[in-house]
């Protein structure tokens, strides 16, 4: 499950460990928010091989793990999990070094946390998108999008769907029998382009809607089919996409207006802070 964490408003890219129940993080992320160095790149480069020098086991037992790029693409990247970044963290002379520590084991309490009880995840999750201005019935719907996704992508694993590039061309599929458009083509008529940028984040509404009636669809036809493989999956996705095509168009038709829209939600962390500034000011 990969996933980014924020220390001190900074992101950091993480991926959870379900066989060993635990977190890994990208180690160069750890660099650029401990030393600020404006290349953490070279910065880990050049003390892995001096820790490599030492003879220091912490790194040899680092792994590589494909974690999303600034560019948007899964690229190798080297992490560490909380063990190892302490051991790394002595070796980098930072201020934050105790702040940071401090984080990590918050961190892995809370996901434990949420093994215990899963609601736990949901409500924290709700919690971080009311802090961006989102409304609470807008909150709910981006909240059951995600399970019905989950549902979705646990549906490929069982059936041989390989993760990562054919995830994201069945999602495609579903996309554009849907919408009209595939993903990449969405943010683009909602302007949104930043590789950061979330798409569903910045849906309506009707759109959210729809996406989770497109997705499942496919998982249900993908059930009743049982579909394995990449080739019956991508039929199955085209399938259960057009069920949610169909209904947009018969909606758009009945209400006269489009339900895919360029709105987006960009201007919200604005808002908030605009919201704080004038409460300050009162």
């Amino acid at each position: 499950m990969n996933n980014i964490k924020l220390f001190e408003s900074k992101q950091i890219r993480s991926a959870w460990d379900d066989a060993a129940q635990r977190w890994v993080f990208a180690i160069v992320d750890v660099i650029a928010v401990l030393t600020e160095s404006p290349n953490p790149p070279v910065y880990w480069r050049v003390l892995k091989k001096r820790l490599l020098a030492e003879g220091n086991e912490t790194v040899t037992s680092c792994n590589a793990l494909k974690l999303t790029a600034a560019d948007g693409k899964q690229r190798l990247t080297d992490v560490a999990d909380t063990e190892q970044l302490l051991r790394l963290i002595q070796s980098i002379p930072s201020p934050k070094a105790e702040p940071f520590k401090r984080w990590l084991a918050k961190v892995g309490y809370e996901r434990l946390e949420e093994i215990e009880n899963p609601e736990l995840a949901a409500a924290r999750m709700r919690e971080i998108y009311k802090a961006k201005g989102y409304s609470d019935a807008w909150i709910e719907k981006r909240v059951r999008g995600i399970a019905i996704r989950d549902e979705l992508t646990n549906e490929w694993q069982k059936r041989g769907v390989k993760e990562q590039r054919e995830y994201a061309i069945l999602t495609a599929e579903i996309s554009r029998a849907t919408f009209g458009m595939t993903p990449s083509e969405y943010k683009t008529f909602k302007q949104l382009d930043k590789p950061a940028d979330n798409l569903r984040d910045h849906m309506t509404d009707l759109e959210l809607i729809f996406s989770m009636l497109g997705e499942a669809s496919t998982t249900e036809i993908a059930r009743q089919r049982e579909a394995q493989g990449y080739d019956e999956n991508r039929a199955a996705a085209i399938a259960g996409g057009s069920v949610a095509g169909k209904a947009r168009q018969d909606l758009e038709q009945k209400s006269g207006r489009r339900v895919t829209s360029p709105e987006n939600y960009k201007a919200l962390p604005e808002a908030v802070a605009r919201k704080k500034l004038n409460r300050k000011e009162d």
